[in-house]
């Protein structure tokens, strides 16, 4: 049967394709995003214990009370933020969820939202299925730093939301606090102007620096919904539990949306989740050193490479400029060295509207044990 595609441009994500090449040609994966080392143990054995204790129905569907004021109080702990755990936050089946029904919330057909560029390959789609029209920035090329007057430029009176996401995948780069006071402006000249706040590695900001969450700053929390991930602070991302906080009258939107595309989400993992926010706040206030540590430890690896390490502020991703290994472009070059080397990684351009023409540059997980690492690098040094 012929169809008329509601996403002509969507195909399977490259995350999908590289894995299963990866899976195909046995290559070790550094490039789907996720750790190869298991979850805390307090947090396995919560979930086993909620199961058995017969946590496995229908959650309430903004998430159970417990974990939305877990949540609450971590917020305040770390950011300062006086959230109103019934009324702000809403648990969902991970960050890509939140995101989607964010935009489901309140953009209409013929709304724009801008992306800056390159992004998390799920916004645009999010965005073209609500009817909404995608408006890409690029970041700097060279630091992927914003270029403010450039989203400024190119706000209109039809701009809804402008997305933006800290520490950014797939960089690594994270919003300083000049960037905040190009938000305040753009909401103050703007008062049409929603954000939605992707802050998933929001544990994962290094050398000392600090997470700037839009929750920090009540002008732009008021206009805000700030996404986050478990799975990425847990590391447990196939349990796909995340949430979104927003002003009430924006969560009364958002939930909307939520309750007729998931409802609820996984029942004994919110049990679990809640009590590492209670008992063991010292994982999360952990995270960075722990992510950072990895960090160092792979671009020093990387030094018996010809791959040259970019700058990573955050998350945990390594860009490599390969222009000393190959012409390829970098698909090619992606699926070369997982074929050929047995190192899967993702490319660049998938992350774009419109890739700069001649970048040669992969992304590569370092969430994962020092013995990946250590193996991937060995063979990786072979380029």
């Amino acid at each position: 049967m012929s169809m008329d595609t509601k996403l002509p441009r969507v195909g399977t994500t490259i995350f999908t394709v590289m894995s299963q090449l990866a899976m195909e040609h046995k290559a070790i994966n550094l490039g789907q995003g996720f750790p190869d080392f298991p979850p805390p143990e307090p947090m396995i054995e919560a979930l086993a214990r909620a199961a058995r204790d017969g946590r496995n129905q229908y959650s309430p569907m903004a998430g159970i009370p417990e974990l939305r004021e877990a949540i609450t109080a971590k917020l305040e702990a770390c950011y300062g933020a006086r959230i109103d755990p019934g009324a702000h936050v809403t648990v969902t089946s991970g960050g890509s969820e939140a995101i989607f029904d964010a935009v489901h919330a309140v953009v209409r057909p013929g709304d724009e939202v801008v992306l800056l560029d390159p992004c998390y390959d799920c916004y645009e789609p999010a965005v073209e299925l609500a009817g909404g029209v995608p408006v890409h920035v690029a970041l700097d090329p060279a630091t992927f730093a914003v270029d403010w007057q450039a989203v400024e430029a190119a706000i209109t009176p039809r701009t809804r939301m402008l997305f933006i996401n800290t520490p950014h995948n797939p960089s690594g780069a994270v919003l300083g606090e000049s960037d905040i006071t190009a938000l305040h402006g753009l909401l103050e000249r703007h008062p049409r102007l929603l954000l939605l706040s992707d802050e998933v590695y929001e544990h994962m900001v290094f050398d000392g620096a600090r997470h700037e969450s839009v929750l920090r700053h009540p002008a732009l929390a008021a206009r805000s919904f700030a996404v986050s991930s478990f799975g990425k602070t847990y590391h447990c991302t196939g349990w796909k539990l995340g949430y979104a906080v927003a002003p009430a009258a924006l969560s009364t939107e958002f939930r909307k949306v939520h309750q007729y595309n998931t409802f609820c989400s996984f029942t004994p993992a919110q049990y679990a989740v809640a009590h590492m926010l209670r008992e063991h706040a010292d994982h999360h206030e952990e995270l960075p050193a722990f992510y950072q540590a990895k960090r160092d430890a792979f671009r020093a690896m990387l030094g018996d490479t010809r791959l040259r390490p970019l700058p990573v502020s955050g998350g945990y991703f390594q860009l490599v400029d390969y222009s000393e290994v190959s012409d390829l472009d970098d698909a090619s070059f992606c699926r070369w060295i997982t074929t050929e080397h047995g190192v899967a990684a993702i490319p660049l351009s998938p992350f774009y509207r419109h890739p700069p023409q001649g970048q040669r540059l992969a992304r590569l997980c370092f969430a994962k044990d020092s013995a990946t690492l250590e193996a991937a690098v060995a063979r990786l040094a072979k380029l």
